[in-house]
C-alpha cells in the first residue's frame, strides 16, 4: 500500500455502481489523502482521456468495462468552518455520502438541503450533476467547489459563478477530464425558506399531521415520498431518475397541451421555455412496469430503470433507447439520460 492511495488491478466494479451491473477497471485507485493526488495523476496507469472518477456510482451506467483507470476519493470529513448565526459554511470532503450529509446538516439546525434527502451518491458528485429534487437544486447552496485542476496541476477553488450551474449541468460535466472535485463548501441558512408546493410534499406533511413544518419535517416528508416511489438500490439496482425532464420552448409546450392537456408543464430555466414531465410521457407510452428480461422500468415510477438481478449495462441502455424513441415518436420531444454512460454514447 502506498501512503495516500491504494492500487488494485483488474478491479470488479459491480459493487461500485448502484445499478449493480458487472464491469471491470484495469486499475482502481482509492485515494485517502488529497495531498497524494498529484502523485496519483502522474501514475502511468492514469490518462486524461480515459480515467474515470467515481463517487457512490449512483450516476453511472457501465454499458461496458471502464476504458482506463478508475479513481475513487475515500476522504470523508465534514465540518462547520464558520457560522455568523444566520448562515453557516459547511465543508464536506468529496467522499462524504450525500444523504447522511443532508441529515447531519438538519441536525445542526441548518436548512436548504432538506428537499434533497435520500438522493444516493456523494458530496463530491453533487455539483457535477447539480443534483436536484422537489423544487431544489444543490447549486443554490454551493458557495465553493474545491478541485484539482488536472490541466494545470494545481488545486483550485471555484465559486458558484465559475461552476456554471444549470439544470442537471455544470462546468464539471463539460470538462470531465480537467476538474477532479475534492471538497464542497455549502452556505446554509439557519432560518428556513421551505419549498412545499412540489410533488406532494405539502400533502405528505398533512398526512404526517404537521401543520407548521420545520426543515427536518420537510426532509422526513421527502424521505417518505422517495421510499414509496423509488426502489432501494440495495434491493433493486437502479440510479434513481434515469431521464432528464426535457426543456422546450413555451410555444412547443403550449402546442403539446392542446393535444395532451394533463401533461405536467413547469417553468424552465428561462422565461421563454418550459420543462416537461418525462415520467408522464414515458408512462403515457406504456413503459411503466415494463420488463425486457432483467432490464426493466420500475412499476412505481416511470423515470426509474431497474436491474432485476442479472441485467448488463448494455441491456439497460438498449431499453432506455427504445423508451426515448417511443417518446419522440409520440410527442416529438427528445429525452436524454441523466447518468453518465461508460463504454457507449447516447
Amino acid at each position: 500500500m502506498t501512503p495516500g492511495y491504494r492500487l488494485t488491478a483488474n478491479a470488479a466494479l459491480r459493487d461500485r455502481n448502484t445499478f449493480g451491473v458487472p464491469a471491470i477497471a484495469p486499475w482502481l485507485i482509492e485515494v485517502d489523502d488529497v495531498a497524494a493526488l498529484e502523485e496519483v495523476l502522474a501514475l502511468p496507469q492514469v490518462t486524461d482521456a480515459e480515467t474515470l472518477v467515481i463517487g457512490g456510482g449512483s450516476n453511472l451506467l457501465f454499458a461496458g468495462d471502464a476504458p482506463g483507470a478508475v479513481i475513487s476519493l475515500a476522504t470523508r470529513s465534514t465540518a462547520i468552518v464558520s457560522d455568523d448565526g444566520e448562515r453557516a459554511r459547511v465543508r464536506a470532503d468529496a467522499g462524504v455520502p450525500w444523504h447522511p450529509l443532508v441529515m447531519w446538516s438538519l441536525e445542526q439546525g441548518l436548512c436548504g438541503l432538506e428537499n434533497l434527502a435520500l438522493i444516493p451518491g456523494t458530496a463530491g458528485a453533487s455539483p457535477i450533476q447539480n443534483i436536484g429534487a422537489y423544487g431544489t437544486e444543490v447549486g443554490e447552496f454551493i458557495d465553493i467547489v474545491e478541485a484539482f485542476d488536472r490541466h494545470h496541476g494545481v488545486r483550485v477553488r471555484l465559486d458558484r459563478e465559475a461552476c456554471a450551474f444549470a439544470y442537471r449541468d455544470s462546468v464539471f460535466k463539460h470538462a470531465p477530464d480537467r476538474y477532479l472535485v475534492t471538497a464542497v463548501e455549502f452556505l446554509l441558512p439557519r432560518t428556513p425558506s421551505l419549498r412545499l408546493d412540489y410533488a406532494g410534499i405539502r400533502e405528505e406533511l398533512g398526512a404526517m399531521g404537521i401543520a407548521a413544518p420545520s426543515a427536518r419535517d420537510v426532509g422526513e416528508a421527502v424521505i417518505r415520498i422517495r421510499q414509496r416511489k423509488l426502489p432501494d438500490p440495495a434491493v433493486v439496482g437502479n440510479a434513481g431518475s434515469f431521464f432528464k425532464n426535457p426543456i422546450v420552448s413555451q410555444a412547443r409546450a403550449e402546442a403539446l397541451l392542446v393535444d395532451y392537456p394533463t401533461l405536467p408543464v413547469f417553468r424552465g430555466d428561462a422565461l421563454h421555455n418550459r420543462k416537461l414531465s418525462a415520467a408522464w410521457m414515458i408512462e403515457a407510452c406504456g413503459w411503466k412496469g415494463h420488463r425486457d428480461g432483467n432490464a426493466g422500468v420500475s412499476a412505481a415510477h416511470a423515470l426509474v430503470l431497474v436491474n432485476h438481478g442479472a441485467a448488463t449495462g448494455a441491456q439497460l441502455l438498449a431499453l432506455a433507447r427504445k423508451i426515448a424513441a417511443s417518446v419522440h415518436a409520440r410527442f416529438g420531444v427528445a429525452i436524454e439520460p441523466e447518468p453518465k454512460l461508460i463504454g457507449a454514447t447516447w
